[in-house]
């Protein structure tokens, strides 16, 4: 499951921390359109939460929503999945030995050997089974920092994670490959906070500390911040949260996420240069600054030529064809005036089934009179789908995985089609390739994903 995840501990029974983990949530809206929730503690009544499908404006648009999640401390998900039972969504509540809930950002490759581990009882997902194997654990004694030790140390797959339980403990996990992030910071000595990117910790006011390290495991109670390193990192870290995921403004694996795309136009400049455009236009909102960079490089001017309508939505991630249609054509309003007459450079972060690029090559050709369209892409191509919850088509959608830059180009109708290659992502990404999945580009991941249903 893709998600976004948020924990925020305060040290002061004066905090009221559910507008925060809201504000934090409104922050990680690009990682999850579908639905959305909060849980709090105050220390009297337990655990309190609220969570329903929508975008976080939307599911906490009555100010006594909030008011009603009491307490100093919070935890948060958005996600990708879209549940009709509202139970089933994110933070999952457990009534286990120890009540707990727990957002979960990941895929868990070894569910079957897990689900023997708390029979007879039937978790109903992934973040089910993990709080309820983490509050047993809790039941029998253990200190949460050992109890998520030995969790880790259970469980195959990658993930990120942040439990609360209603004894006030709350606990962040990220897996030893570190392929979902995390990050972690703090208001002074006020509160320490988790979240999957660094630019939540930004808008809620806090400072960026650093990277949660994979196999690291952060614990909070009213007195204290606990530290441990429970695993040897092994890091494999997602590149395509470099590439598309992330937001601009945040640090992930210690690296600015803007820094690499900045990095990546420039490449994609080098080794793909359209030597007769006279404009480059990127497609909002993540390939703008591949497109900036690009033009730079190129010595060719950069246009705006794109208008959102309405809220800010990624179509590459909306749940089906007909939403992800509608989602591109109000993502994408083409400016007449910036197209008509010219040999287009339009540079786009990913192409996934190519359908959202066919659409708007069309529209910049045929009714914005565009005289020539070069696609470039800011990632190499995508030719598998992801094992590990990123929300990537099946392979026999993948468009790159059938067909040559030169047959993608006739489909969409481009003048020209390139991708970034393999050995360019890399470079501009700055992080060794061994420590990178780049399974979604080359088809090989570095950990096993022969789930056990």
């Amino acid at each position: 499951m893709g998600s976004g995840i948020v924990g925020i501990y305060g040290f002061s029974k004066l905090w009221k921390m559910a507008r925060f983990v809201y504000y934090a949530l409104l922050a990680l809206q690009h990682r999850g359109q579908e639905t959305c929730g909060i849980v709090t503690y105050d220390g009297k009544g337990g655990l309190y939460s609220h969570k329903a499908g929508g975008l976080v404006d939307q599911v906490f648009s009555q100010p006594e929503t909030l008011e009603n999640l009491r307490g100093w401390v919070g935890i948060g998900c958005v996600t990708t999945v879209a549940e009709k039972d509202p139970s089933l969504i994110q933070p999952a509540i457990v009534e286990g030995p120890v009540r707990t809930a727990l957002c979960f950002d990941g895929k868990i490759l070894n569910l079957k050997s897990l689900r023997g581990k708390v029979s007879p009882l039937e978790p109903r997902s992934e973040a089910e089974l993990l709080a309820l194997i983490f509050s047993q654990k809790l039941e029998g004694g253990l200190h949460p920092v050992e109890a998520a030790s030995q969790l880790m140390g259970e469980v195959k797959g990658v993930y990120s994670l942040v439990a609360l339980t209603e004894r006030g403990e709350m606990v962040a996990v990220r897996d030893p490959h570190g392929v979902k992030p995390l990050a972690i910071g703090s208001f002074g000595f006020d509160y320490g906070v988790v979240a999957s990117e660094s630019c939540v910790i930004d808008v809620i006011g806090a400072d960026f500390k650093s990277d949660v390290q994979p196999g690291e495991i952060y614990y909070f109670d009213e007195y204290s911040i606990e530290r441990r390193q429970a695993v040897k990192p092994k890091p494999k870290y997602c590149a395509f949260e470099h590439v598309y995921l992330a937001r601009p403004d945040s640090i992930v694996n210690e690296v600015p996420i803007y820094n690499t795309r900045i990095s990546i136009g420039e490449i994609l400049a080098e080794e793909h240069l359209a030597e007769n455009a006279d404009l480059v236009l990127g497609v909002p909102e993540t390939a703008i600054p591949f497109a900036v960079a690009y033009a730079q490089k190129a010595g060719k001017p950069f246009g705006l030529g794109f208008v959102q309508t309405g809220r800010r939505i990624r179509s590459a991630i909306k749940p089906t064809q007909f939403e992800r249609l509608v989602g591109v054509q109000l993502k994408l309003n083409p400016i007449k005036s910036a197209i008509s007459g010219r040999r287009i450079v339009l540079v786009d972060d990913s192409v996934v089934r190519g359908t959202t690029t066919k659409n708007t090559v069309n529209l910049m050709r045929n009714k914005m009179g565009a005289r020539e369209v070069h696609v470039r892409v800011g990632s190499p191509r995508i030719v598998t789908p992801c094992p590990y919850g990123t929300e990537v088509p099946e392979k026999d959608e993948l468009i790159a995985a059938h067909l040559s830059p030169g047959e993608v180009s006739k489909v969409v109708g481009a003048d020209s089609f390139h991708w970034l290659s393999i050995k360019g992502l890399v470079k501009a990404l700055g992080i060794p390739r061994k420590n990178l999945c780049l399974g979604c580009f080359t088809g090989k991941y570095p950990i096993p994903f022969k789930d056990e249903k």
